[in-house]
């Protein structure tokens, strides 16, 4: 498969380069790709020069991303999904 994969690349991409995406308008795709297929697409993507995210580095900035001591009661959290889901605040007043 690796070979197979790689020798695809070698003929899809001869003539491209990375540079040559730079200062292009981007485009952000979501694709759903089977796991045995992700070699060949890494290596496709990495050809290209297009970055590569999958679920679980977006996780991982996520998590890395989001405040770790937040003093937030649980009526002020629901009172922000209210907010947002209904669009209206729910108050005590």
């Amino acid at each position: 498969m690796k070979y197979k994969c790689k020798k695809m690349m070698e003929t899809i991409g001869k003539s491209r380069s990375r540079a040559s995406n730079k200062g292009m308008l981007r485009e952000k795709i979501l694709v759903d790709i089977p796991q045995s297929d992700m070699v060949f697409f890494r290596l496709f993507a990495d050809k290209f020069g297009w970055q590569f995210t999958n679920k679980q580095m977006l996780w991982k900035e996520y998590m890395k991303n989001s405040p770790k001591n937040v003093d937030l009661s649980e009526e002020e959290i629901m009172e922000a999904v209210r907010a947002v889901r209904y669009g209206k605040v729910q108050g005590n007043n």
